[in-house]
């Protein structure tokens, strides 16, 4: 036998009789009404080619096809098979056509009411087609490779009244609920080819939406009798009726139903109706749904403009890991503080365990986890689109009904609130203080621990303890950043009544030249080491001509009393600064207390730029911040209560805003620890060859290497998941940054574009930011993705898309900052107002609009940027 008929189901799995044949034996094993049908294997084309010495050379292949005569066998078994059929459909099955990932729709020839002496010569056809230019470019285009496996199916040819095309899903908007139905009068062909205008009917929990059209033709079998199909014109009358009934529809949605659950897939369905008699003529899984959200799944946006600026570029999995839990914990206590009972807190344990994400490797908010967050809160149910306004949602959510209160029980929280946040104000100093305190004690008992000592059972367990005593203890930091942005608010907006909105900039200058914030000192005392060095001819020219690791070596070892003075400097400055670094909260980042040498770098890159500290000593913050109050004193002359109102508002949001920064470096020398511990059981893991290297340990989560450590651990081959995990982060790091707004739908990572923009606003014209540092310059753009990239700006404006406390090294150099990502309260515009270089932070659509070399204007009090003509600066600048 050469034929394997329609019925046979123990072929379901014969590798020769391709995709589509298979699905035929499914359809008819699981009962459906298919038309008979059988197909030639596609191991009988090897008897085509037995005498081809290659199949790369197309015209010998088609050659071979063009002489080969089939057995009489073929003719006897085709006529026995369909003796009562007189025409026939000739159809491609490739091995690897129809599949979930490949379709290979509409690449093979196919052929319709095909008479029976006509079949072989078909056949033939459509062995042609798997050589043709759209195939072989298919392939390419998918990467794969070439293939003889095609069977060939032949199937008894419906006379059809209506034909179509119906998805178990909807393919075009990615909807799971729903199934589309695309139907036309007479056969299919016209709706394959697109060459007739089809009814799409969309059914959705048993309702029907119909979207039909008027059809004028209809593709029908050429009555000339010479077989095919031809068009002919629908009578007038009945072109507007439905190409299917509704019974049809019926049968249809049923008949995706069972096949979905018997195959598992959602299915691509090709039918044709005779007589009121439903026929499937073949199906397929639906291709494509990687790339298909499906819309009606829960919705989550993801923003990372501001937690960008502590967690840039690709982080690792540890890191991810612990701070996931961290805010976790944190989040937590700060509603509890708001006064949210700890019965709604247990009540919604998923809002709290996402409130970060992990998109391509780096960490996001998930504002759907914030915005419930944010409904739990007494007063939410009250004025919900005040609350809104006031926090800056931009995206409105479902808000579980177990979060809203009665009206009365919310005013009583939101009184209760008020008195508690009130107490809280008043204890702030004390707490800070406390706090402060705590850090201390604990940091400074951890220093005096030889971790080098300690087994990886131990370092676990001071690890935990070192938890115990901090995350829990976080309400300080947490306290201090919610009243520094509501009274930074309230400082805007007296400012901009009291000003009249004159000068939209002035409460940024009014928080300029606070020498308590601690941001600033490592700038300061790092230039101060860098001129003595340059003031000391040897020392210089060490630091000129050596490498960093070279230049630490011999300040250790030289026995000259400016090399013992300057090794001195840079070890105090790395008791007191060590962490803070580029990238300081990432546990992976090496810091200056693990490696000395990197902070030599920076000082080396000071004295090959000549900053010194006579260069960057400058009074501009303290003009700035003088300007500003002598603006507000003329405002408020004879407005002795408006006067006293904004002192006590200036004072509380200048203490607030210097702790704000303060506290972040506290958090810094705590992250430090952490790191410490993590990279001791990392050497631990490398000693006993459970890992390849040290710092592998970075690829795995805490979770893991704590299961690994006390038995409970579900994959023990530690180095193969750590080889997977980098290889991921590798690529992670090769691919472009994702858009800093992200909107996702159902299974975070499957089907959703993380690049998309429609979430920002794209800048069409000139650039406009957020004013943080007053000043007007026009220089060249620097675009810098890392700064160790580069040594000194020379003046030029430093680009890029966020910053962290390690990127102040280049910002004595820079003639002025400008950041895609941050805020008012972010580190850069601080610390830039600190330094008074001219800042704006904020500024969408930046890095794909500015370049390296291009010509800008900006004016840090407004927030306006100008990309200016080349070939006019040129002439300027000639």
């Amino acid at each position: 036998m050469i034929f394997i008929q329609g019925n046979q189901y123990q072929y379901i799995e014969h590798p020769a009789i391709g995709g589509k044949a298979k699905n035929l034996l499914k359809l008819g094993q699981s009962g459906v009404h298919v038309p008979k049908w059988a197909v030639l294997p596609a191991d009988f084309l090897a008897e085509v080619f037995k005498h081809i010495s290659s199949i790369e050379h197309t015209k010998d292949v088609l050659h071979a096809i063009d002489r080969y005569v089939f057995p009489p066998v073929v003719h006897a078994e085709l006529n026995e098979l369909f003796a009562d059929v007189a025409y026939l459909a000739v159809r491609s099955s490739a091995l690897d056509e129809d599949g979930r990932q490949h379709s290979f729709a509409g690449q093979f020839e196919s052929y319709l009411y095909v008479k029976k002496e006509q079949v072989l010569e078909s056949i033939k056809d459509v062995w042609r087609s798997v050589f043709s230019e759209r195939v072989l470019s298919y392939r390419q285009a998918n990467h794969l490779g070439p293939s003889l496996g095609i069977g060939v199916i032949i199937q008894e040819m419906i006379d059809a009244d209506a034909s179509g095309v119906a998805f178990g899903m909807n393919p075009v908007n990615g909807h799971r609920k729903e199934k589309l139905i695309s139907a036309v009068f007479g056969v299919g062909e016209g709706l394959v080819s697109g060459e007739l205008e089809a009814d799409h009917y969309i059914i959705t929990n048993r309702l029907i939406d119909r979207q039909t059209v008027r059809k004028k033709q209809k593709m029908v079998f050429n009555p000339s009798g010479a077989g095919g199909t031809v068009l002919v014109d629908v009578p007038r009358i009945n072109q507007n009726d439905q190409a299917v009934a509704d019974e049809i529809l019926w049968q249809l949605d049923e008949l995706l139903d069972k096949l979905r659950k018997s195959v598992g897939l959602y299915q691509d369905v090709e039918f044709a109706v005779k007589d009121d008699n439903l026929y499937i003529l073949q199906t397929r899984p639906i291709t494509g749904l990687s790339k298909l959200p499906d819309p009606n799944s829960e919705y989550v946006v993801w923003d990372n403009s501001n937690i960008v600026e502590s967690y840039p570029g690709v982080t690792t999995p540890l890191t991810f890991s612990f701070i996931s839990q961290s805010y976790e914990t944190v989040y937590k206590i700060f509603v509890s503080i708001l006064g949210v009972d700890e019965q709604t807190i247990h009540r919604h344990p998923r809002v709290f365990a996402n409130m970060l994400g992990f998109i391509n490797g780096r960490v996001y908010y998930n504002l759907r986890s914030w915005y419930h967050l944010l409904a739990m809160l007494p007063g939410y149910s009250l004025n919900a689109r005040f609350m809104e306004q006031m926090m800056g949602v931009k995206e409105s959510f479902d808000i579980p009904e177990s979060y809203l209160l009665p009206k009365g029980k919310a005013w009583r929280r939101i009184l209760k609130m008020i008195v508690k946040m009130y107490g809280h104000f008043r204890t702030l100093p004390k707490q800070r203080i406390a706090f402060k305190n705590l850090l201390d004690r604990t940091i400074d008992k951890y220093k005096r621990i030889d971790f080098q000592s300690k087994d990886a059972n131990e370092l676990m367990n001071l690890y935990l303890h070192f938890e115990r005593a901090l995350l829990h203890q976080w309400k300080a930091p947490l306290l201090n950043d919610f009243f520094a942005m509501i009274w930074f608010g309230l400082l805007k907006k007296r400012c901009e009544e009291y000003t009249k909105e004159n000068h939209p900039n002035i409460h940024n200058d009014l928080l300029c030249g606070s020498a308590d914030i601690i941001s600033t000192q490592p700038i300061h005392r790092s230039v101060e080491i860098a001129t003595y060095i340059a003031d000391t001819p040897y020392l210089k020219q060490v630091f000129l001509r050596e490498t960093p690791e070279d230049i630490w070596q011999f300040l250790l070892y030289d026995h000259l009393s400016e090399s013992k003075k300057t090794k001195q400097m840079i070890e105090q400055y790395i008791t007191d600064f060590g962490e803070r670094c580029v990238g300081e909260l990432k546990l992976e980042t090496i810091s200056y207390t693990q490696d000395p040498s990197r902070f030599v770098q920076v000082l080396k890159s000071y004295v090959e730029s000549g900053i010194t500290t006579a260069k960057t000593s400058n009074q501009i913050e303290e003009k700035l911040r003088t300007d500003a109050e002598a603006v507000m004193k003329k405002a408020l002359r004879h407005k002795p209560f408006k006067k006293w109102i904004f002192k006590k508002t200036l004072k509380r949001t200048r203490d607030l805003v210097s702790a704000r920064e303060n506290l972040r470096y506290e958090r810094t020398r705590g992250f430090g620890i952490v790191r410490e511990l993590f990279t001791y059981i990392g050497k631990r893991f490398y000693e006993e060859d459970i890992l390849e290297f040290d710092r592998d340990i970075f690829f795995l989560s805490k979770e893991e290497i704590f299961a690994y450590i006390e038995g409970r651990s579900l994959t023990t081959d530690l180095k193969s998941l750590v080889a997977v995990r980098k290889e991921e982060h590798e690529r992670f790091q090769q691919m472009p940054m994702p858009s800093e707004r992200i909107g996702t739908y159902g299974v975070v990572y499957q089907s959703n574009d993380f690049y998309s923009k429609s979430k920002i606003e794209i800048a069409e014209s000139d650039l406009k930011g957020i004013g943080c540092c007053p000043g007007q310059v026009k220089a060249r753009a620097r675009v810098v993705h890392h700064p160790n990239e580069i040594n000194s700006l020379d003046g030029d404006i430093l680009v890029t898309t966020s910053t962290d406390p390690g990127w102040v090294t280049l910002f004595p150099s820079a003639g002025a900052i400008i950041v895609e990502r941050g805020s008012l309260l972010s580190h850069s515009a601080i610390v830039s107002r600190e330094m008074g270089i001219p800042c704006i932070v904020s500024v969408t659509g930046l890095l794909s609009r500015v370049k390296t070399g291009d010509w800008i204007e900006m004016d840090g009090s407004t927030g306006e940027i100008k990309i200016l003509d080349e070939e006019q600066e040129n002439q300027n600048h000639g």
